[in-house]
């Protein structure tokens, strides 16, 4: 399967120029999916089915790749584009902005400790190195604080230092003391900055890269002029096959008939009705609604 960011980042070259990026991580094997009804028959025999595929495939010498693309967007567009660029719901159609292939992911080694090398493992949006900096995404906005909580929770305080998240060419440097600690948690330095024990400092030319902002402090709904719907449709009429269409009726009627209150089936299915009528309409078939209700909701 095909990997994506889904959030937007803003790349900063060496002379501070930035640019909104979004990743895309392209399988070089092909996609292959189970239906519904098989992907519940090969759960209920082996619910650990893809782990065990992955792990056998890299056990007999083979590899798992993805190609690397992004897609950059000058940082003026931003401002002007015709949707909400940080909206992680969008995509950004390719032939405004193409994917540029940089690279490769490859998974090629099985980890010879699951507890060490995976249970620990602790990634974060967070986690940036120089030039690779947040957006104003608002889900990728909390998730850069409360995905660390997690970790803290669930790792310790010290989780950056258990070897699995540690920089390959570095160590993390710290003042933090308390909880299970790593190493010699920091021997007889000082444990506060500034100091004058020659402890870690701020690097000032890794800070953030400055941005312009304007406008009045305030709560506001979603003031850019989005259609939450156009991309959905888009999907549905011009990128899955007639076989796949029928497919994704399929399974979200197999979801909505369980909701007892019609009402609720009504505005769920007018959400794809809105999207595209002949989707609203076979999905409102297939649910037992009357489609005439569908279509005068006033949602």
């Amino acid at each position: 399967m095909n990997g994506y960011s889904s959030h937007t980042y803003k790349w900063v070259n060496a002379e501070g120029k930035a640019v909104w990026v979004k990743l895309h991580f392209k399988t070089e094997s092909g996609i292959k999916n189970f239906t519904a009804e098989e992907a519940a028959a090969v759960a209920a025999k082996d619910p650990d089915y893809a782990t065990r595929d992955l792990f056998n495939h890299i056990h007999g010498g083979g590899i798992a790749a993805w190609r690397v693309c992004v897609q950059i967007m000058p940082y003026e567009d931003a401002w002007t584009y015709r949707f909400n660029p940080f909206d992680v719901t969008k995509v950004w159609p390719h032939k405004d902005y193409p994917l540029i292939e940089f690279g490769r992911m490859v998974l090629n080694r099985n980890p010879t400790n699951y507890h060490a090398e995976v249970e620990q493992a602790a990634f974060s949006p967070s986690h940036l190195v120089p030039g690779v900096e947040a957006s104003p995404d608002k889900m990728l906005q909390g998730r850069l604080f409360s995905y660390p909580d997690t970790h803290r929770h669930r790792l310790g305080g010290n989780y950056q230092q258990i070897p699995i998240n540690c920089p390959y060419r570095a160590r993390v440097q710290t003042y933090q003391r308390d909880g299970v600690v790593f190493g010699d948690n920091g021997g007889s330095g000082p444990n506060y900055w500034p100091n004058s024990f020659n402890g870690p400092a701020p690097k000032a030319e890794y800070k953030e890269a400055p941005f312009e902002l304007k406008g009045v402090v305030g709560r506001y709904g979603n003031v850019h002029p989005n259609d939450d719907f156009v991309q959905a449709g888009d999907l549905y009429r011009k990128v899955l096959t007639a076989a796949e269409r029928t497919r994704l009726v399929s399974n979200l009627a197999g979801s909505i008939k369980g909701v007892t209150r019609e009402d609720i089936k009504i505005r769920a299915i007018r959400n794809y009705y809105r999207a595209d009528p002949e989707f609203g309409t076979r999905l409102a078939q297939a649910v037992g609604v009357d489609v005439s209700k569908v279509r005068m909701a006033n949602l």
